[in-house]
This record gives C-alpha cells, structure tokens and sequence, in this order.
C-alpha cells in the first residue's frame, strides 16, 4: 500500500500534518503541484493521475482543504480501481460566494456519488467550509464523516502539526498497520509561510 498526500492552496508547510505524515511513516509521498499558489483544476487533476498511475500497487490518498478537493474531482472524472480509499480533510468550499478568488478556478466541486471510500473529516467553525456545507457533500459523495469541534481550517495555524489522529484515521479506512520510518525525511515540495489555506 502506498499514501499519496494531496496539499491543497499554497501547499502544506514543514510543520503541517501531511508533512508530520509523510516524515514520520514509511509508504508515503507528495503529489508536488508546480505552482502551489495558482489553483489549477485541470492541471493538479492530472498531476494527481499521474501520481497515481506511477505507482504499482494499492493507493490511499490522503487530501487537505483544495487537495481534497482535488482527490474529488479526481475520483468523478479520472478513477484508477487501484485506489482503495481516501481521508479528506478540510476541503475547501470554492464554490462559495465568499470564497477566496485564488481557489474559485477550481470549482465546481462534484456533485454525485464518488467510486471509492472516503471519510470526510471536517470541523465546525471552517473559514473555508459552512457548517452545514460538510455533512451536505458527505451526502452528495457517499462519504462518512466527523466533526472535529472548533478545529478551524485543521491546518499548522489552527495547531495541527503533529496530528495522531490523522494517522489513526489513515490506518483504520485504509486497512493498514503505519510503520514509523526509522529516521525522519525531510519532504519534498513543502512550503513554509502561514498562507490562509496552509
């Protein structure tokens, strides 16, 4: 089984919890968009397959805010049967009327069921996510779902560095015992900064 970590707008920073993931477990890697702080829709899509074709064996793919949306639209369009599943966390509303421009390009979000298991986890007070928007695309993608209780955007700044649930979560909906890597790596592709969505 490999783990595919899917950052969102702006990329997810040396401190962020895909990067305490990918440093602190074997089997995981990034997909590494060229430019982090132009949302592409089309581009990070296929940068997705690509990823995910690369690999020879199972897949679960792990998404943060626009990566999650990325992992959707990925799934409506391009879906490998390879791919076992999906954690996606936090994805970001860009359809919203109050949605920051920078992400509007990646709209629309997908609208019916998705071919693959996904456990949505979301909090109650998002900047980038309503309350009720959450349990709707829950719904609409035949994902279970969590509500994490005043989690924010579940970003570094909303203090999800190191995050054990994630892995938790990760192991369980993959099916999957995580083995620690014997030495911490140093991720590829992370950016520093506290950009809104990181």
């Amino acid at each position: 089984m490999r783990f595919l970590t899917v950052p969102g707008y702006t990329g997810s920073g040396p401190d962020h919890w895909q990067t305490h993931l990918e440093n602190a477990y074997e089997g995981f890697s990034r997909v590494v968009q060229d430019d982090w702080a132009t949302v592409d829709r089309d581009r990070w899509v296929a940068r997705l397959d690509e990823a995910v074709r690369a690999v020879d064996g199972e897949v679960f793919l792990v998404g943060h805010s626009c990566g999650s949306v990325t992992v959707a639209q990925w799934a409506a369009t391009r879906y490998d049967g390879r791919v076992t599943g999906a954690l996606l966390v936090a994805p970001a509303d860009v359809e919203a009327p109050g949605a920051l421009d920078a992400i509007r390009p990646q709209a629309p979000l997908p609208a019916s069921v998705l071919p693959l298991r996904i456990h949505l986890v979301v909090s109650d007070d998002d900047p980038f996510l309503s309350r009720e928007r959450g349990p709707a695309l829950a719904e609409a993608w035949g994902a279970t779902i969590e509500v994490v209780p005043g989690g924010g955007h579940l970003a570094t700044r909303d203090g999800y560095g190191p995050w054990d649930h994630a892995a938790a979560l990760v192991a369980r909906h993959s099916g999957t015992v995580l083995k620690r890597r014997s030495a911490p790596v140093t991720t590829p592709g992370t950016t520093g900064g506290r950009a809104p969505l990181a």
